[in-house]
């Protein structure tokens, strides 16, 4: 592509810094333009909630790259920059200033934002969110050990925050509309493994139960809930799910449906506009439906696919969801997408905290959890992608060889 030509990445996020990587290490000599709202050069996620939350890690640890990066890239990074709209028609994007920047191609990285909790005393001082490294410098100088913490959602970032606000020695509990933590990704067998994880390190569980509100003057003190339960709080931690940013593309009459709907190549319903990352709802090849995944894989690797898509490259997104979880000392990581299924077969005991889930739908299996196992990561790829019904005895079974098995499951 010539060099004459602009490309605009509107998210300084995770998907976009690896999108601007991209476009410099495939040869594109022209203009890049990496647009983000927040101060920070792009940043990873995932240790808002765990070191970063505990002072194990600092800002420049959770970078994309080394602070030098972007010039040394010719990338014009522009932080604290709102963008306010997008013009399809005359490919420009208007920054908050007035000004307007003309492109070529155009990546929406947007990401998405907590949702909030609408309750009475929702707006006390002390409510958190945690979606920044500002969510997070604020959330930990409000954890110690004399703070009392009340984590409103049992989902990943409630977990996570739970656990890592127990490990800075705060009193926390727990409060879940479900029967268990993480019911709607990983369904109530291993979701009981991380209730009973969470219990063992003292977090007071409250399930099956609402909030009808939190209580205080100008500052939080207390969350009630449903079943008249008052819970003590100098702090309280809102986790119940995100909303994909997509005001721009809709403004912009772009598809959007639970986020911007993009094909397998990334592209929008707007001829050169593509979008990655948390707000995009992407046709997977292969499980024939639309998937929009909060996941930091998702970004790490749309990010690249997109820009060799806006580079005019005939690539397909067709990865199988990763994503990963540390917990105390449960880790874990997870492979592929079961929205539904019929049997979870264990190969371990649950209770050693070693094991691997198996999500089984049709007698296929659909996904993976390997916790406190290591290096079967590529085996469960493998069985991810061979599709073929299995024994479940034989998945089970540890003396059968998970990547022989595999093998002889893939066609």
């Amino acid at each position: 592509m010539p060099a004459s030509q602009t490309f605009v990445i509107v998210g300084a996020s995770l998907a976009g810094a690896k999108a601007a990587e991209t476009l410099r290490a495939e040869g594109f000599d022209g203009r890049v333009v990496l647009i983000g709202d927040e101060l920070h050069r792009p940043y990873e996620r995932p240790p808002l909630s765990k070191e970063y939350l505990r002072g194990e890690k600092d800002v420049d640890a959770t970078a994309v790259h080394p602070a030098g990066f972007y010039d040394e890239q010719r990338i014009e990074l522009r932080t604290s920059t709102v963008i306010t709209g997008v013009d399809p028609g005359a490919s420009e994007v208007t920054v908050s200033s007035g000004e307007r920047i003309a492109y070529d191609r155009l990546l929406l990285a947007t990401g998405a934002v907590p949702r909030r909790l609408s309750v009475p005393g929702s707006d006390l001082d002390g409510v958190h969110y945690l979606r920044s490294i500002a969510d997070a410098d604020v959330l930990r100088h409000a954890i110690g050990p004399l703070s009392e913490v009340v984590v409103i959602g049992a989902g990943w970032i409630g977990a996570e925050v739970a656990a890592s606000a127990r490990q800075l020695g705060a009193t926390v509990a727990m409060v879940e509309m479900a029967s268990v933590p993480l019911e709607r990704v990983l369904g109530a067998e291993v979701g009981a493994i991380y209730r009973d994880l969470h219990a063992e390190h003292g977090v007071d569980l409250h399930f099956d139960v609402g909030v009808d509100g939190l209580v205080g003057s100008t500052a939080v003190e207390a969350v009630r809930l449903s079943d008249g339960t008052v819970l003590p709080a100098t702090a309280v931690v809102v986790g119940v799910g995100v909303t994909p940013r997509v005001e721009l593309a809709e403004a912009a009459g772009l598809a959007v449906d639970n986020g911007v709907v993009v094909d397998e190549h990334l592209q929008t319903s707007a001829p050169g506009i593509f979008a990655a990352g948390d707000v995009a709802n992407a046709f997977h090849p292969r499980y024939g439906t639309r998937i929009r995944l909060e996941h930091w894989s998702a970004a790490l690797n749309q990010g690249p696919a997109a820009a060799q898509s806006m580079l005019g490259h005939a690539v397909t997104y067709d990865r199988i969801p990763y994503f990963f979880s540390d917990q105390y000392d449960l880790g874990m990581e997870y492979r592929g997408w079961a929205p539904s299924f019929d049997q979870v077969v264990f190969r371990g005991e649950p209770a050693s905290r070693e094991f691997i889930a198996f999500w089984l739908r049709h007698g296929r299996v659909a996904a993976a959890m390997n916790a406190n196992v290591w290096d079967v990561g590529d085996a469960i790829e493998a069985l991810l992608r061979g599709g073929r019904p299995v024994a479940p005895a034989r998945l089970a079974d540890p003396d059968v060889d998970l990547a022989e098995f595999a093998a002889s499951s893939t066609p």
